[in-house]
C-alpha cells in the first residue's frame, strides 16, 4: 500500500511540474473544461482534460497489464 501512495504522489508532482507544457498542447482548455473568473477569484475545473488522461492511462495500463 504505500509503495501505491508513493507513486500515486511522485505522479502528482510529476503533472504538476509538467502542467506548463501540457498547456501549450491543448489540455486545460478543452470543450468541456469548466472556468469561473470573477474579480478575485478562479477556478479552474478540468473536465474534459480529466476524462481524457483517465482513457489514455486507463489503456496504457491496460496494454501493459495484457501482456
Amino acid at each position: 500500500m504505500s509503495r501505491t501512495l508513493i507513486v500515486i504522489g511522485l505522479s502528482i508532482v510529476a503533472a504538476g511540474l509538467l502542467w506548463p507544457w501540457v498547456t501549450r498542447i491543448g489540455l486545460g482548455r478543452l470543450p468541456g473544461d469548466i472556468v469561473i473568473e470573477r474579480e478575485n477569484f478562479r477556478l479552474y475545473f478540468p473536465i474534459t482534460t480529466g476524462i481524457l488522461i483517465s482513457v489514455f492511462l486507463s489503456t496504457i495500463l491496460w496494454l501493459i497489464n495484457r501482456h
